[in-house]
């Protein structure tokens, strides 16, 4: 297997890539994600890019094709690393509950200590016509399926009603903590995004009856 500059992946039995490239690649996709929150997708350049980033115009094209590919990196970056988080959490609680609550939670802390992400996130899922359209279909599937799992847990616990179409407790759960996320943002962040965790939660569960 060849070493790609990019630090994706590693060749059998050498050393893994220089933790200088490494570290650089890295900082790209942080800078860009920072423009890209800042000035737009469409409006940011590759050497607004490189000014945050603290490298040369070129040194960009050593790690990427052009503004697009940055996009579809950061995006397959964080997917990986953020979904990681998300199932340790929920591994982490034994019932329905607490893996419900740790899976909310440590999402809106995702999103709330890396604001630029968010942005970028919902202005990308927004669009009718995205360059991350298969990046951002592998998130919604591996979290829906994460919570496909605490809701089926749920349903032979007794905790969740089994009458429920699985689909629409899935989109009610993800449609409910996106749409926060997003009010969150819209207000600038001035308040903690976390502490609506447990009230999501208490919704979730209760519904708005009596």
């Amino acid at each position: 297997m060849l070493i790609h500059k990019n630090g994706r992946q590693i060749a059998k039995g050498r050393p893994a890539i220089n933790k200088k490239a490494n570290d650089k690649y890295h900082r790209i996709l942080e800078a860009a994600v920072k423009v890209f929150s800042e000035q737009g997708f469409f409006q940011s350049t590759v050497s607004q890019i490189a000014k945050e980033a603290g490298v040369a115009d070129g040194t960009i094209y050593l790690y990427f094709k052009n503004k697009d590919d940055i996009l579809v990196h950061f995006f397959s970056f964080r997917t990986r690393q953020v979904f990681a988080r998300l199932r340790e959490e929920v591994e982490q609680a034994d019932n329905t509950i607490d893996k419900l609550r740790n899976l909310v939670r440590r999402h809106l802390e995702e999103f709330q200590s890396d604001r630029n992400m968010a942005v970028v996130y919902f202005t990308e899922t927004h669009k009718s016509h995205r360059l991350v359209e298969q990046q951002i279909k592998e998130m919604s599937k591996m979290y829906l399926d994460i919570v496909a799992e605490i809701v089926e847990q749920g349903q032979e616990e007794g905790i969740i009603r089994k009458d429920l179409y699985l689909g629409l407790v899935k989109r009610f759960i993800i449609g409910a903590v996106d749409e926060v996320i997003n009010t969150w943002l819209h207000s600038e962040g001035k308040y903690d995004l976390v502490s609506m965790a447990d009230p999501l939660v208490e919704l979730f569960l209760k519904g708005i009856g009596t």
